[in-house]
């Protein structure tokens, strides 16, 4: 079995930042999070439902 590594520098990480080694790359990794760098693959969205979970309901009369 490997070793584990940091995920950003691949240095060992440290028990205070696990899986990270320091607060820097822990850092590095959540303002990739915050910024979209991070992504999980799906279905394009619908630009015209965008905000409104409702757009495609048929009206009401």
């Amino acid at each position: 079995m490997s070793k584990a590594e940091c995920p950003i520098c691949r240095k060992p990480p440290q028990d205070r930042f696990r899986p990270f080694c320091s607060k820097r790359c822990a850092d590095i990794d959540l303002g990739a999070w915050l910024t979209g760098g991070y992504a999980i693959p799906g279905a394009p969205a619908d630009p015209a439902s965008a905000g409104n979970p409702t757009a495609n309901d048929p009206e009401e009369d």
